[in-house]
């Protein structure tokens, strides 16, 4: 079977930035599982991926507009320190994950610590990065209606939601 639109696959991965592996899910020995044509995955992933079957190894460049964005200037904003679990322990220059009001999140990076409040840069922190992955696909599978649905895979023995 081949990885396309409502198919689950399940692949290990090392993401590189600058040369420099930044993560892997080696690292935690488990396969991501993602339900393709769902917006799991940034886009320039998602199409190298597209076609390949259980087995297959690739090495993919992903440029910035095809992954996490150009970054653009002047998106510091201004929050109160009571949005960051541990504010006490964030320096400029960290990264760190917001929980957003609509739900989700996202990953901003600390420009400056004030008394009460954090200047964080919203762009993501890989914003404007060529992203070099290594994927070996582990498993691909028709998705269920329900992940369907749910919009995300479920791995085998995951609880559902």
């Amino acid at each position: 079977m081949k990885a396309g639109k409502d198919k689950v696959i399940a692949i290990h991965y090392t993401l590189k930035v600058d040369g420099e592996k930044v993560e892997s899910s080696h690292d935690r020995d488990e396969q991501l599982w993602i339900l393709l044509g769902h917006g799991q995955l940034i886009p320039g992933l998602e199409t190298a991926l597209d076609g390949h079957e259980p087995g297959d190894t690739l090495s993919v460049d992903v440029a910035a507009a095809d992954g996490y964005g150009e970054r653009q200037e002047g998106q510091i904003q201004r929050m109160s320190k009571k949005y960051f679990p541990q504010a006490n322990r964030l320096k400029p220059g960290m990264t760190t994950v917001l929980q957003l009001k609509e739900g989700g999140q996202r990953a901003v990076t600390v420009h400056k610590v004030g008394m009460s409040t954090i200047d964080v840069d919203v762009n993501h922190p890989m914003a404007g990065k060529t992203l070099h992955f290594d994927v070996t696909v582990g498993d691909v599978r028709d998705a269920t209606e329900e992940e369907i649905q749910h919009g995300h895979a479920h791995a085998p023995g995951a609880e559902t939601h």
